[in-house]
């Protein structure tokens, strides 16, 4: 995990993820504090801007200690709005 932070750490940590589509290979990025729950909603349709392209799988994560970072995270992510820096993070945390 980037920015390596025990999720053990107080009980609680906070990801910033990425899922891809298997429909269509598109990418979404968000947070969470429970990584497999909330994979779940994107592949059970209960997330309204995934559902039409299920099922999803997780690609990419980082652990933070607090949701005010995990959020930071991701809206630097969303900011780039380039594919390749998304598909960079990807590559990278398969290393």
């Amino acid at each position: 995990m980037p920015f390596g932070v025990n999720p053990e750490r107080n009980g609680m940590a906070y990801f910033v993820y990425i899922v891809q589509s298997e429909k269509d290979g598109t990418y979404y990025i968000g947070h969470t504090s429970n990584l497999s729950e909330r994979l779940d909603r994107h592949n059970s349709g209960r997330s309204q801007y995934t559902k039409a392209k299920m099922p999803w799988r997780l690609v990419y994560q980082e652990a933070f200690d607090s949701k005010g970072a995990a959020m930071r995270r991701e809206r630097e992510i969303k900011a780039k709005k380039v594919r390749e820096y998304i598909e960079h993070l990807v590559r990278t945390s398969r290393a």
